[in-house]
């Protein structure tokens, strides 16, 4: 918990030391000096607390998961929609499907997990990293999110990676980047690299606590980050149908993203 302290002195002429009388939490280091008892701030660092995030949480915001049991994502073949080939053949028809994903953000709204998790910031440094391009983090109040696969809400060239701006409504066949390509949606698509990877092993690096929620993390290189957590950190997994158990520092929570999220909450508040 992060405290802010006043710095006070209270006119005594000994060198006594009484209570404040204060019902809040706040507490202070007292020096002594010569006919004076000044009161310094003392802070104590909020701990590191990452989420890895996935499609799960955003589900019950109404927002499908990535593919279905089938393979598909919203009717059409993954390689499709989520790969410069699928780009290159048909950028008419990937457009529009994102056309379609970014118009569904603005009919859905963060759920219980989205707002549990920003409350968290209350107690704990939180750093959000996502699989996720939707905003709903954000909106939330999440005010630390790392975006691995992209964003919705933004566009970049197709042929520079690095010139991205602001997206709030339909990219079309001939809408053009500041460096004259065709703008794109700014997603990370298979068989692309992940630019944000090496922000994020850093983060997860740094964490006291971990938190995984909303995915199965079986996909690469996302799956890996986990590995990258101090070897005295806990791991709280949330999944409706883990495939693993709770053992050493894992604790494996069988409840949707929601329900989860919360009882994590419980247990490290």
């Amino acid at each position: 918990m992060q405290i802010n302290f006043p710095l006070w002195g209270n006119g005594r002429e000994d060198n006594g030391v009484w209570g404040n009388g204060r019902e809040d939490n706040e507490a202070y280091l007292a020096i002594i000096i010569p006919k004076n008892l000044i009161f310094i701030p003392k802070t104590i660092p909020m701990k590191n607390l990452v989420v890895l995030s996935g499609a799960g949480v955003s589900a019950e915001s109404g927002i499908s998961t990535f593919r279905d049991a089938g393979g598909l994502w919203e009717g059409h073949d993954i390689m499709e929609v989520a790969s410069p080939e699928g780009f290159s053949a048909n950028p008419t028809l990937v457009l529009d499907f994102y056309n379609k994903r970014r118009a569904q953000l603005h009919q859905v709204a963060p759920n219980k997990a989205h707002f549990c998790i920003a409350g968290l910031e209350r107690n704990y440094q939180v750093h959000v990293i996502t699989q996720n391009v939707d905003d709903l983090h954000e909106r939330a109040g999440s005010s630390q999110v790392t975006h691995l696969h992209g964003e919705l809400k933004k566009s970049r060239s197709s042929e520079n990676s690095l010139e991205i701006q602001e997206c709030h409504g339909d990219i079309n066949l001939g809408d053009l980047s500041p460096d004259g390509s065709q703008l794109r949606p700014h997603i990370v698509w298979f068989g692309e690299e992940v630019p944000a990877m090496d922000q994020a092993i850093e983060i997860v690096s740094k964490a006291d606590v971990l938190l995984i929620v909303g995915t199965s993390m079986q996909v690469y290189p996302a799956a890996g980050l986990k590995d990258f957590a101090p070897s005295t950190t806990p791991i709280y997994f949330v999944d409706p149908a883990p495939s693993l158990d709770s053992h050493g520092r894992l604790t494996v929570i069988k409840e949707k993203a929601g329900k989860g999220v919360q009882m994590v909450a419980d247990l490290i508040s």
